[in-house]
């Protein structure tokens, strides 16, 4: 059985509506995004770690919470908190790729494929960038077309943008997802 430890993270960028962090004792596995609810988070929980035991515990969610925190304010570029992706080899291939993009950066899809390894992969890589289930501290918010657009995002073009903003990078177009521009 695996313990899986919650609790709900709120900032202004995000109008005040919680994230949800979940991690079990090797690190950090999940955080929801505003537009998503507790009940996604336990729905992803049941489906990654199918003997899990949900237990809201905020004070072994504080380390992240409070990374978090200071990345959204301004005074962290770097997370050293441990990390328990969840999911397909490919995808946690891709989603340790995302940790590799340095604050203030961006990749396209096709440069995450290539340096996998697989040019070829670049839907793929797509598809496990929209699945990642660590946003912000896995920054899949840095990884836009090639034609530096902002390309579709589980939390929503508008957050992305600010993300990026936040970073200091303004070198993308905001004409949304492009199709075949990855």
């Amino acid at each position: 059985m695996t313990t899986v430890y919650w609790s709900s993270f709120t900032h202004p960028t995000f109008q005040n509506k919680p994230l949800f962090l979940a991690a079990t004792d090797k690190g950090l596995c999940k955080i929801t995004w505003p537009s998503e609810n507790f009940e996604s988070m336990t729905t992803w929980v049941e489906k990654q770690i199918p003997d899990a035991v949900v237990i809201e515990d905020k004070e072994v969610i504080a380390p992240f919470a409070n990374q978090l925190n200071e990345y959204m304010n301004g005074e962290r570029e770097d997370f050293d908190v441990p990390l328990d992706f969840r999911g397909t080899a490919f995808q946690t291939s891709v989603w340790n790729q995302l940790t590799q993009i340095p604050y203030g950066q961006i990749r396209s899809y096709s440069e995450i494929a290539d340096a996998l390894g697989n040019p070829k992969a670049v839907r793929a890589v797509g598809t496990a960038n929209g699945a990642n289930p660590i946003p912000i501290i896995a920054p899949c918010h840095r990884v836009i077309g090639k034609n530096a657009a902002l390309t579709g995002f589980r939390g929503g073009l508008q957050i992305k943008e600010k993300l990026l903003q936040l970073e200091g990078f303004h070198d993308y177009t905001q004409q949304g997802h492009a199709r075949f521009q990855f």
